[in-house]
């Protein structure tokens, strides 16, 4: 499994951008997928996961409301769409794929790193005041 996140890049506050992550896997359409992220200094946290289904999504409090994570199986591909960004969410953001996730995991179980076995290279995304 070869995960390709891109997108990132240098924003004003307040302005949007819109993250997206290519799957090769063969198990993609049972993979449960997540973004997380690092900043400078800091320990990588969960932002976001989609479930194999695209029907329930997970959000970590900082970015419930502002970022939109989803995904389109055909195309093998997750995204995630930020709102409302501020300087506090400059980061890299990296993709992970959970191929052996249940189908019924719930928040717990999706935001948590360990769980996830694939990882993209990372994406920076720069939110300047």
């Amino acid at each position: 499994v070869q995960l390709q996140a891109s997108g990132g890049g240098l924003v004003q506050a307040g302005g949007s951008m819109r993250l997206s992550c290519a799957n090769s896997g063969r198990t993609f359409n049972r993979d449960l997928m997540g973004w997380f992220r690092q900043a400078p200094g800091k320990e990588r946290e969960f932002v976001a996961a989609v479930s194999r289904s695209g029907v329930s999504t997970y959000y970590s409090d900082s970015v419930k409301g502002r970022f939109t994570i989803s995904r389109d199986n055909a195309k093998r591909t997750i995204y995630l769409q930020m709102n409302g960004l501020n300087p506090e969410d400059t980061a890299v953001y990296f993709c992970a794929a959970d191929p052996n996730a249940i189908l019924t995991a719930g928040p717990s179980y999706a935001s948590n790193q360990e769980n996830y076995d694939y990882w993209g290279q990372g994406t920076l995304v720069t939110v300047s005041s």
